[in-house]
C-alpha cells in the first residue's frame, strides 16, 4: 500500500515538479515517509504537505525535501550538516545522497526519538546531537554542505564558518512569522554568494536564532 503511494507521489509531487537529481529521487523511493510520521498519520504521509510530529513540530513536505536536497548538489562524498532533525526524515535522505550525515535537534524528546529511529532503520553514516543548531557542530566540520530546516531572519556566522571553500549552505531566509525565501549560500573564499530560490513556510529557528534577531 505504501510503496504504491510513495511511487505515485514521486512521480506526481517530485519529479512532475522538476526535480530530475537520480540520486535524491532514489533515495525518496527508498526511504519509507511513513515510519517518520506518528501512527496515528501515517496513512497521510504521502502526501505532499507537511505533517504534524509534535512538540509544534512538522515533518517537510516531501517536494521541499527532496528540492531542497537536489539543491545541495550532492555527489555522494560530502559531509553534511543538517540543523533541525526533526523526525529524521530529512537526515535519512541526506545520509542516501552524501558521505556522512551530522544532524542537530533542540528539542531534546525529538532528538532522542530520531536517533533511535535512525539506528532502528540503518542509517549508521548519521550521527544525531541535541544542542542549540545554531552554533553547528565544529569537532564534525567543516562541511561540504548544511541545510537548515527551519526558519531564521540571518544567517548563523558560525554555521558559514563551519563551510568548507566551495561548500553550500541552504536555509529558509526571512520572516520566521510567516512566508520565507529558499536560499542557497556558497562560499567562495571571504565572500558568500546567495542565490534566492523559491518562497517556502518554515516553523522557526528556536534558541539563540531568537536572541540574536
Amino acid at each position: 500500500m505504501f510503496a504504491a503511494r510513495r511511487e505515485a507521489m514521486i512521480r506526481q509531487d517530485i519529479e512532475g515538479r522538476g526535480v530530475r537529481d537520480v540520486r535524491v529521487l532514489q533515495a525518496m523511493r527508498e526511504i519509507p515517509r511513513e515510519l517518520f510520521v506518528p501512527e496515528s498519520i501515517q496513512k497521510l504521509a504521502y502526501e505532499d504537505r507537511p505533517l504534524p510530529i509534535g512538540e509544534g513540530q512538522t515533518i517537510s513536505q516531501p517536494y521541499v525535501v527532496a528540492y531542497m536536497t537536489e539543491t545541495l548538489q550532492l555527489k555522494g562524498e560530502e559531509k553534511v550538516l543538517e540543523i533541525g532533525t526533526g523526525s529524521g526524515y530529512q537526515a535519512a535522505v541526506l545520509s542516501k545522497t552524501s558521505k556522512e550525515v551530522s544532524t542537530i535537534e533542540i528539542r531534546e524528546g525529538l532528538a532522542e526519538k530520531a536517533m533511535v529511529r535512525l539506528k532502528q532503520l540503518g542509517y549508521g553514516n548519521v550521527w544525531v546531537k541535541r544542542a542549540d543548531g545554531y552554533f553547528g557542530w565544529p569537532e564534525k566540520g567543516p562541511f561540504d554542505a548544511i541545510m537548515i530546516t527551519a526558519a531564521a531572519n540571518h544567517i548563523p556566522p558560525p554555521l558559514l564558518k563551519q563551510l568548507k571553500e566551495g561548500g553550500r549552505l541552504i536555509l529558509p531566509l526571512g520572516s520566521t512569522v510567516y512566508y520565507q525565501t529558499l536560499v542557497r549560500v556558497t562560499k567562495r573564499g571571504e565572500k558568500f554568494d546567495q542565490e534566492r530560490l523559491i518562497d517556502v513556510r518554515f516553523v522557526p529557528m528556536t534558541g539563540e536564532a531568537e536572541k540574536q534577531k
